[in-house]
């Protein structure tokens, strides 16, 4: 049983356990322990996103590894796709992103990688939790020279930049493209704008001015109404919108509609299918993902490919199986050719590439698949307890499976980041699935949901 780590690393409102320097402080001395594989110095990155809290956090870190006697590379704001690049740039033991990604800026996290640039498996996690827990390792006080340094690179932003530039075609530019670009206040509000005007497209920029408690605020991959209108002010050809980590990417078309994950993922998957690179003819993606994924990829001999929520488990299941496309219905996306975890402006480019090959505007790119009719419904508990432990809610999820077998289907899951159950519902008809989900909404609300 978990008693930190979710889906995506610690997650927490920031100054309460577990998002408190204490916690952090025996994460940091857990991690540091775990990662020190070989004799003599090593090393381990620390990035972080805009938010407040985020020094705080940062310093409790630092502190714990360097009294393990390992070195620390502090890399200050950056997208979470850059940390994990730099893991493997650098050589180091390992590194530490300090984010909540999409959640409001009073939240924070915690996620490690690996020096290979992949988020931790869980056994690894469970080791780090063990020793924080257990006590093991309160003796161990390295002294004198063998206490851990910290260094702090400047020229990181520059470096990632060139990388990402390196996933697209040589030669190819961004000239005569219109692009909104909203960096929701976060990790990308430097590097994201950058990137595109460096490449030649003309750019307006989005929620660029971080303050520290304005991340992800009715901004960014959650919120894109603002985007959509920019789009269509200024007649741009494509709007692009980042979570506050950039690991994710929504996109708005020319007429200002948002385009769905789903049909990225077919688009992708189609256009890598008739260029024959796509490996092993499979998408990799999760359980959310729409049945209308199989109807549109099936047909062309492309094999879909379903795991648990959770950008790790895609990754893990395309590492396992030499696929390299994947991601899920939220808009992260992972491109395994260029970088080891979900990364927003890699998905950009890539998505900006083949708008210039095609020379198809975005909705007409995207126009690739039919999704059957998905509801899905967030509810606020009190504590994730077991649904199997309260039959009222156990027998109303059984009765619709039973109801929707073969023409739909039911999934009934609780936030690895949140306090939320999360219900996904599809079927034929929208007002049915929409009843059901209400019922159950209603339902879950009365037996586990938290005070409105």
């Amino acid at each position: 049983m978990r008693k930190l780590f979710g889906t995506d690393g610690v997650r927490g409102i920031a100054n309460v356990e577990p998002m408190t320097v204490e916690t952090a402080m025996k994460l940091g001395r857990a991690a540091a322990h775990v990662f020190k594989h070989k004799d003599g110095r090593h090393r381990i990155v620390i990035g972080k996103d805009t938010r407040l809290s985020c020094y705080m956090i940062e310093s409790a870190l630092t502190s714990g590894i360097c009294s393990l006697g390992v070195d620390v590379i502090l890399v200050g704001p950056l997208p979470t796709p850059a940390v994990a690049f730099m893991a493997r740039s650098l050589r180091v033991d390992a590194a530490v992103m300090i984010s909540a990604s999409h959640n409001s800026f009073q939240d924070n996290g915690i996620k490690f990688f690996s020096k290979e640039g992949f988020k931790l498996p869980d056994h690894v996690e469970h080791e780090i939790e063990n020793l924080l827990f257990s006590g093991e390792i309160d003796a161990i006080r390295p002294t004198a020279k063998e206490i851990g340094k910290v260094f702090r690179l400047d020229d990181v932003e520059g470096r990632y930049i060139e990388f990402v530039k390196r996933s697209i075609p040589k030669g190819l530019d961004l000239q005569g493209l219109k692009i909104v670009v909203d960096c929701a206040n976060g990790a990308a509000y430097k590097v994201s704008p950058t990137v595109l005007k460096e490449l030649g497209a003309k750019v307006i920029v989005l929620n660029n001015d971080p303050s520290g408690t304005n991340i992800n605020e009715n901004c960014g991959s959650m919120h894109p109404e603002g985007l959509q209108k920019a789009v269509l002010e200024h007649q741009a050809h494509v709007g692009i919108a980042h979570d506050g980590d950039a690991d994710r990417t929504t996109f708005v078309d020319e007429k200002g509609d948002v385009i769905d994950g789903d049909a990225l993922l077919v688009t992708f998957a189609l256009a890598m299918h008739d260029e024959r690179c796509l490996k092993g003819e499979t998408l990799v993606t999760t359980l959310m993902s729409n049945m209308g994924v199989e109807l549109a990829l099936n047909p062309k001999g492309i094999h879909v490919l379903r795991t648990q929520v959770g950008d790790r488990y895609v990754i893990e299941r395309m590492v396992n199986g030499a696929y390299n496309l994947g991601g899920e219905q939220s808009g992260h996306l992972i491109f395994l050719d260029y970088n080891t975890t979900g990364d927003g402006v890699i998905t950009a480019l890539q998505f900006l590439t083949l708008m210039v090959r095609t020379g198809n505007s975005a909705s007409k790119l995207t126009d690739c698949m039919t999704a059957l009719p998905q509801v899905l419904k967030n509810v606020k508990v009190k504590e994730r307890r077991d649904l199997a432990e309260i039959p009222e809610i156990q027998a109303l999820i059984s009765d619709y499976e039973q109801k929707l077998s073969g023409s739909g289907r039911i999934l009934v899951r609780y936030s690895g980041t949140e306090f939320l159950l999360r219900i996904m519902i599809e079927g034929e008809e929208k007002s049915v699935i929409s009843e059901m989900a209400d019922t159950l909404s209603a339902i879950v609300q009365k037996k586990i949901g938290a005070k409105r």
